[in-house]
């Protein structure tokens, strides 16, 4: 049982995680190489400084790529490499890598998929106040138009960007990630408004730019609600876009870019933290997106009870990630459904993997079961989700074991291992069988 013959497999990657190269020629910084230096931030004093080295050995990495039979890649540009001072002049260092990591994938037969934003935010523009000033959409409309023109004829796939529901919920709210700001709950809608101006602002001059059809979607986090029963199921999909008083809903971000308006759920939050804005932004907001591109790992299962949703907890024999997170294959299953019923856009899962604890043997070899084992539920599940919605991709969280933000190399997500000492790539047996299963589109998971 394959999947559809037009489907695309893939690997994913983002720029910070992977580049390095962080002072290399005229770059400028981005808010995670500031905030990294910083002692007790990141695990262990980790940071991306060096990376994967990708910035030097890309061409390397193209060809395990090619090896791997990976047919796309998605990656992310580094804003602040490409516009040292966030808007303003081209850095043509930038330039040249890029374009020549382009020219490499399209020699070897591999779909370039770019993401626009992948959390990397340029510390010059922060400093004059980042997505807390009414001026960071036009910066983001200008890089947006930046990167069309310069790469435009090498893309046909562009994704704006990625997981507000992180860099703003975890970086601006919480105060994990880069900036590490706890901003009260009203300023972070702010930033969350300006974000989505951008979108909508970068999507239009985009199409603009390039003069030509491309595709245009987002990358958003969702960690759907799961039902118990098959009785449960419009209860879980309700909680699913309920408002829960964070910022890690989905649609939170992509009702305006989508629907054009703020999801109905979120209106008495939105009130009691002194939010309003100007009805017309809304006008800018909405796109003509193309996909919608997800990112999931797992869920949570809810059964219904007194009217509402009650979450159902986790036995002591679901496995879980090294990220401590349920092995819920379901949710690949029910959150496209939930998905395409609200937006009716074709789904791509621009992200899916697992963290493992491992290490190479004494062979030299990481035979990585696991992760094999997990590929083949959650793929299985989303097969069963592409006979009743449409589904046109799937990209593997990573290409390899790379720099995990606050957790630093601790975490091993890559179907390549790296030690971040010597910059060494060593396919592990995941690789080897998704190989196979970008070869039998598909059909290798039912073995």
């Amino acid at each position: 049982m394959a999947f559809d013959k037009n489907f695309t497999w893939g690997v994913a990657t983002a720029s910070y995680q992977i580049e390095g190269g962080a002072h290399a020629a005229d770059k400028g910084l981005s808010v995670w190489d500031v905030g990294s230096a910083t002692k007790g931030r990141v695990f262990e004093g980790h940071s991306g400084d060096v990376g994967c080295d990708h910035y030097h050995r890309f061409r390397e990495d193209v060809a395990l790529m090619k090896q791997l039979g990976v047919k796309a890649y998605r990656f992310s540009l580094n804003w602040a490499r490409l516009l040292p001072a966030g808007e303003g002049k081209v850095s043509e260092d930038g330039k040249r890598f890029y374009t020549e990591l382009l020219t490499e994938l399209r020699a070897a037969g591999i779909e370039p998929w770019i993401t626009l934003f992948h959390w990397d935010y340029p510390y010059a523009l922060y400093l004059r106040g980042g997505w807390l000033s009414p001026e960071s959409p036009r910066w983001f409309e200008e890089y947006a138009g930046v990167v069309a023109e310069l790469f435009g004829e090498f893309c046909d796939r562009f994704i704006l960007i990625n997981e507000p529901q992180v860099f703003l919920g975890e970086g601006h709210y919480h105060g994990g990630h880069a900036p590490f700001l706890k901003l009260s709950a009203g300023e972070v809608m702010i930033c969350a408004h300006h974000v989505l101006l951008a979108c909508g602002r970068a999507e239009k001059r985009i199409r603009e730019v390039c003069k030509r059809p491309v595709k245009i979607g987002t990358a958003q986090a969702f960690w759907p609600s799961l039902p118990v029963r098959e009785e449960d199921y419009a209860c879980a999909e309700r909680d699913t876009f309920a408002c829960h008083r964070d910022f890690g809903s989905v649609n939170y971000y992509t009702d305006p870019l989508i629907l054009g308006h703020y999801p109905e759920e979120f209106a008495a939050w939105q009130r009691e933290s002194g939010f309003s804005y100007p009805r017309s932004d809304l006008n800018v907001i909405r796109s003509q997106l193309d996909f919608y591109g997800v990112n999931t790992y797992s869920g949570n299962y809810v059964t219904e009870r007194d009217g509402g949703a009650a979450e159902v907890t986790a036995g002591p024999s679901v496995p879980k990630t090294d990220m401590r997170w349920n092995v819920y294959p379901d949710a690949l299953y029910y959150g496209p459904k939930y998905l395409y019923r609200r937006y009716g856009l074709p789904i791509v899962y621009t992200e899916n993997g697992v963290a493992l604890t491992e290490w190479k043997d004494l062979n030299g070899e990481i035979n990585d079961y696991s992760r094999i084992d997990f590929l083949k539920r959650y793929l299985r599940a989303l097969h069963r989700a592409a006979q009743e919605v449409p589904v046109e991709g799937y990209f593997h969280w990573t290409l390899y074991d790379n720099f995990e933000w606050a957790e630093g190399f601790s975490k091993k997500f890559g179907l390549v291992h790296l030690d971040p000492e010597t910059a060494e790539r060593t396919p592990k047996l995941s690789a080897a069988w998704y190989r196979r299963v970008i070869e039998t589109n598909g059909e290798e998971i039912w073995k």
